[in-house]
């Protein structure tokens, strides 16, 4: 989609290396909010009350907006001024996390997390477009995306022992206030360094389509929940259920009817891109899934402290960077296929290890070969469908395609962290009325179930990798060409 800069400056910006500073502050925020609140996750819990059905609404309220709302994001950033969406985005973070970090009550913090995510959506693909105008040459450009990519990968890293450091030493709502002084700073940074740009063009967006889709995603995850409370065969859990899937279908047809969809269906037609989105969607829900129930078994079976849990992780993003990095080098040569199907296998396999915690275990033993295999696994096949999004795609569909796989990635995450929680539960009760007075075995019990539907999403996604990506490069290309898979460089990293 074509821009047009808004000032009268040359093209070449001579404060753009500042201004992909002010950029990289924000995504790095955006990345340490995920990590930094799972492990202050079970004092939150604690402090609020928050009940193990309703636990996971920190992480899914966010996961939801963030994902729901991404392509309208994308969509509004481009018409209303990228540079303008990008301050509204950071100064409404700042302030929702600032209403969480204050939360009295579970409620209000699952409101901001929902605000959290919703800005968030507005500012990522803000961020991410601005490098894409900032940067015209294409060697600064490889630069500047190699920046963004480093503080993608790295700042969940920094987010596990950051948000150790805070809730052992400080609070667990440090975690979240720690964001406003950030977000506000880098919005009057970003207000004096960074230059507006928009898409040319009259501003059409799909709104009906934006409230069914998110409306019915948020109607199945608190069906999830109340299947936890209620069972699943309740009249509430039934009925949201049942609205969840009037919702969906109503958007589907939205789409296949409006003239400006949010998300056209013909972004799905192509097999190796909708293996790529099926494929994200179940790796979400394998990621988020084990976070969860790996930060309660390791703080309140292994009784680690908040830092030593946060430490305790960093393993498992070493091994997301360094398994990105040898996929990196090998997706030009052997193409997506092996990578996808190598890494969901892998991924798969470091599940199963997950599966034999216990409650006398050890990390050395149990844990941290886990990791290993399942963060390298999820490196591999994260490179690799990343890129495969834009395998056939019409130029004007790119930026939709390449958000998807995060948007796919954040909603199988909610979706899973909600449904695997609920599993989970159910499977402790079950276990503690069966061997009264084994409370501490029951909830391990759990976790390891919980685990067992991770695998066989994990099981699933190696499946479709091997049936659905067949071709190792797109129709028409040649060695000479520049790839789909090469142009995927600037859009993979949303």
């Amino acid at each position: 989609m074509s821009t047009t800069h808004t000032d009268d400056s040359p093209d070449v910006d001579p404060r753009r290396w500042l201004a992909l500073v002010v950029i990289a502050v924000a995504q790095l925020m955006v990345v340490l909010d995920a990590s930094i609140v799972n492990i202050a996750l079970p004092s939150a819990q604690h402090a609020l009350g928050i009940s193990d059905a309703n636990r996971q609404w920190v992480v899914t309220a966010y996961a939801l907006a963030f994902g729901g709302l991404l392509l309208l994001g994308g969509r509004v950033a481009d018409f209303i001024g990228r540079k303008r969406a990008f301050i509204i985005g950071l100064v409404g973070f700042g302030v929702a996390s600032a209403v969480g970090g204050f939360a009295q009550t579970q409620g209000e913090l699952f409101g901001a997390r929902a605000l959290q995510g919703a800005f968030a959506a507005l500012m990522a693909p803000a961020a991410l477009s601005l490098i894409t105008v900032t940067f015209s040459e294409p060697k600064e450009r490889a630069k500047a995306f190699g920046v963004y990519g480093g503080i993608s990968g790295g700042g969940a890293a920094l987010g596990l022992i950051l948000g150790g450091v805070l809730t052992e030493y400080a609070s667990w709502r440090w975690t979240l206030l720690v964001n406003t002084p950030i977000a506000i700073g880098t919005a009057v940074a970003a207000a004096a360094l960074v230059r507006e740009s928009r898409a040319a063009g009259k501003a059409k967006y799909d709104f009906p389509g934006v409230v069914t889709s998110t409306l019915g995603l948020v109607a199945l995850v608190y069906g999830f929940t109340k299947a936890n409370e209620s069972g699943w065969s309740a009249t509430s859990t039934i009925s949201l259920l049942s609205a969840a899937v009037v919702l969906l279908a109503a958007f589907v047809v939205i789409e296949r009817n409006t003239a400006e969809p949010l998300l056209p269906p013909r972004v799905f037609t192509e097999r190796i891109r909708a293996g790529a989105f099926l494929v994200s969607l179940l790796l979400g829900l394998a990621l988020f899934g084990m976070f969860l129930f790996l930060v309660y078994y390791m703080q309140g079976t292994l009784h680690y402290s908040a830092v030593k849990s946060g430490l305790a992780f960093l393993p498992f993003s070493v091994g997301i960077v360094f398994g990105a990095g040898v996929a990196s080098g090998l997706l030009p040569r052997i193409g997506p296929r092996p990578l996808m199907v190598g890494g969901t296998a892998m991924a798969a396999i470091g599940m199963a290890l997950f599966t034999q915690i216990s409650v006398n275990g050890n990390y050395l033993s149990t844990v941290l070969p886990a990791e290993i295999v399942m963060s390298l696994g999820m490196g591999l096949a994260f490179v690799a469908l990343s890129s495969t999004a834009l395998v056939g795609v019409d130029e004007h569909d790119a930026g939709v395609a390449s958000a998807l796989v995060n948007t796919t990635q954040q909603v199988g995450g909610s979706l899973g962290t909600a449904l695997l929680n609920t599993i989970a539960a159910t499977a402790t009760a079950t276990y503690v009325s069966a061997h009264a007075g084994q409370h501490a075995e029951g909830l391990v019990h759990g976790y390891t179930v919980a685990f067992s539907w991770g695998l066989g999403a994990l099981v699933l996604a190696s499946v479709l990798s091997l049936v659905l990506v067949t071709k190792q490069r797109p129709e028409g290309e040649t060695e000479g060409e520049e790839t789909s898979f090469e142009r995927a460089e600037e859009l993979v990293l949303v």
